[in-house]
């Protein structure tokens, strides 16, 4: 892929995933530049690079001496620096398949996968082996606290990656471990049904080097479909007859504490400093890993009991007349459901949810779904739709959810804007209670007005 190119440019370059690529092709001696709509701390952090940078996308952007451009799915075929790169004949390519070039270069790439909990479990695992000293170059879908980036640079024997399944991205990834951590139905633009995201994971497991390993939750729906055919070790975690699982499960102030098995086996027990089943899961996932690898196990819990998570992942952003104010990127039924759960078992007087859907055919396709994931809310702040990369059909709205949420008795308002949202928590929320921020989008821009007050 690299043979005879000097020159690259990045179509949206200060994506989290995009900045990153950029970086690392920056550092392995690339002439880099790129553009991007909107100008960000990533944007700024590769200028400071010596990148350059154009912070609008236009046809002259793209050189005549450019010898490739990468750019996302996001990015329409009309765009215009990708007609420049086709009227010059310059080689386009996609940001997975970069990815995918440049993870064969390191002797053990890692693939961390699943419809939840991708970038919890990337970061991780990630922090893990920094604090093991194995130094691993890591590409992450949010802000990693250690490292204060979304991308770390290190040596040439573990990469660390957070893959994604949307439009198949993952299928151009050809890991050395593949972690898949569960498979739900999510990305219906794309996907069709169940099966076809079941056939979607199968394919990457198979994808993994025949020597390498997947590390698989086995209570996952559809696990004997997904395995089917795979050809390199496999591993479990999750279930009770599963490689890892745990018993003696306890929460203290909402943290949970456990003790790890290994094949019927009690390794040691783990005091995890993040809330919710989902993360147990997590961090089974990681030791799974670890003990794949060959690296000392017990290291490994005894720096994942420090882990903190990264952004936007049930991250406490600060406290107002003891009213603590939460962040979590969920944006499926499931991730809602757990997050909630997690806030449950910290013992506030009420939990305050507001949340601002993700993109029309996920509300639409998960109507109901959400309307249930609320239960663990004692008050539910409804925002409009963010439609990210789609266009309104007038099909469905959040109106739609607040309705079904009445009809079931539960306490929700509409607000159709950030400034109705924040003049309704601040008339309403007490001493004690709790505000969680929930979705993909820009959400989180309430608390943190708030607490700028």
């Amino acid at each position: 892929m690299f043979e005879n190119i000097n020159k690259v440019h990045f179509v949206g370059i200060g994506g989290v995933s995009m900045s990153g690529l950029a970086e690392i092709m920056h550092t392995e001696g690339f002439i880099v530049s790129g553009s991007d709509a909107n100008s960000n701390f990533l944007t700024n952090k590769l200028k400071n690079l010596g990148i350059k940078v154009f912070e609008n996308q236009v046809y002259e952007n793209v050189a005549d001496d450019i010898d490739m451009l990468i750019y996302t799915v996001a990015v329409k075929e009309n765009n215009p620096e990708i007609l420049a790169a086709k009227n010059k004949n310059i080689k386009i390519i996609d940001r997975a398949e970069l990815l995918g070039a440049i993870m064969r270069r390191f002797k053990y790439p890692i693939s961390i996968s699943g419809t939840h909990g991708k970038t919890t479990t990337t970061s991780m695992l990630s922090e893990i082996l920094l604090e093991m000293d194995v130094n691993p170059t890591i590409a992450v879908g949010g802000i990693l606290n250690s490292i204060g980036s979304n991308f770390h640079i290190g040596d040439k024997d573990y990469f660390v990656v957070e893959s994604c399944e949307y439009y198949d991205s993952f299928l151009k990834l050809h890991p050395y471990i593949g972690i898949i951590l569960n498979v739900e139905k999510d990305h219906t633009d794309y996907f069709k049904d169940i099966s076809q995201i079941q056939n979607s994971f199968n394919q990457f497991a198979k994808n993994i080097d025949e020597n390498g390993y997947l590390i698989i939750n086995k209570n996952i729906l559809g696990f004997e479909k997904i395995i089917s055919g795979v050809s390199c070790n496999i591993v479990t975690f999750g279930g009770e007859d599963a490689d890892f699982s745990i018993n003696n499960l306890t929460y203290k102030n909402g943290l949970p504490s456990f003790d790890v098995n290994y094949k019927g086996s009690t390794l040691k027990n783990v005091i995890l400093s993040v809330p919710g089943n989902h993360n147990i899961q997590n961090a089974l996932a990681s030791l799974a890993t670890i003990h794949s690898l060959e690296l000392p196990l017990e290291d490994a819990v005894n720096h994942l009991q420090g882990f903190k998570t990264p952004n936007r992942r049930f991250q406490f952003k600060g406290e107002f007349n003891n009213i603590k104010i939460i962040d979590d990127y969920a944006h499926h039924p499931t991730e809602i459901q757990e997050t909630l759960s997690a806030v449950k078992k910290q013992s506030y007087n009420k939990i305050f949810s507001v949340f601002q859907p993700h993109t029309y055919t996920r509300t639409k396709a998960f109507l109901n779904e959400f309307v249930d994931s609320f239960e663990d809310a004692d008050v539910v702040v409804l925002l409009d739709i963010y439609a990210a990369r789609e266009k309104d059909t007038g099909l469905v709205s959040s109106k739609n959810l607040v309705e079904l949420m009445e009809q079931k008795g539960k306490d929700v308002i509409y607000a159709n804007s950030f400034e109705d949202a924040e003049k309704f928590l601040l008339e309403n929320c007490s001493s004690g209670d709790v505000i969680i921020t929930m979705g993909a989008g820009d959400v989180y821009l309430i608390g943190e007005h708030i607490l700028s007050r």
